[in-house]
């Protein structure tokens, strides 16, 4: 049974950090193209950003520069450190599996329960 967890989700004053957490079981994260969505309610799903099987990361345009994806393989957990948050970037974040692409537009099979991210000015 595949699951995804989050975690490291917070509140922080623009411009500080953060590092989110996907824990994953069922699976091999080293196996699949993995990545970070978020959304706030009544706004549509924004894709943040992807890591292939390859560890190729692709980013919104939105987030680069600022934000970095990686994986441990050891210990089958995905990461986004975000760091000069701003407070657009005020929303819940999703990890994911199984991406139907391995782009930041795909839908994909396998989600977690989210974890807030608020950014205040």
């Amino acid at each position: 049974q595949v699951r995804l967890a989050e975690s490291g989700g917070g509140s922080v004053q623009a411009g500080g950090s953060l590092r989110l957490s996907c824990a994953a079981s069922g699976f091999a994260t080293s196996s699949r193209c993995m990545g970070w969505f978020r959304q706030a309610p009544g706004k549509e799903r924004e894709g943040v950003a992807v890591i292939d099987s390859l560890n190729r990361p692709a980013y919104a345009d939105s987030v680069k520069g600022r934000f970095t994806v990686s994986r441990d393989n050891a210990k089958n957990t995905l990461y986004l450190q975000m760091n000069s948050l701003k407070p657009e970037d005020t929303d819940m974040y999703y990890c994911a599996s199984a991406l139907i692409y391995c782009t930041i537009t795909s839908s994909a099979r396998y989600w977690g329960q989210g974890t807030q991210v608020t950014v205040s000015s």
